[in-house]
């Protein structure tokens, strides 16, 4: 398994971004996909999920009206797009699978940054 996130960057707060995670190594569209984040000094959270057939979402409520997750099960990729963007919002962001019992898998992280 193995998942490669990218579309990070440094951006300006009011600005937007899109992160991109490519995977590879299992039936994407039968497992649910979600993105995490890691803010300095804190403990990673939970910032989006999105069902296998990407009928489904969930999101933070820190992040709900200003990002949305999709996925392309054509192109085994999920998506966060991120709108309105807020200093607070500066983490290094991750994409996950859990393939059931012990097979959790993580990407490497992209590192987003909002600042003026």
């Amino acid at each position: 398994v193995q998942l490669v996130e990218s579309g990070g960057g440094l951006v300006q707060p009011g600005g937007s971004l899109r992160l991109s995670c490519a995977a590879s190594g299992f039936t994407f569209s039968s497992y649910a996909m979600s993105w995490h984040r890691q803010l300095p000094g804190k403990a990673r959270e939970l910032v989006a999920t999105v069902s296998g057939t990407g009928g489904n979402t969930n999101y933070a409520d820190s992040v709900k009206g200003r990002f949305t997750i999709s996925r392309d099960n054509a192109k085994n990729t999920v998506y966060l797009q991120m709108n309105s963007l807020k200093p607070e919002d500066t983490a290094v962001y991750y994409c996950r699978v859990w393939l059931g019992g012990t097979r959790l898998y993580w990407g490497q992280g992209t590192q987003v940054t909002v600042s003026s």
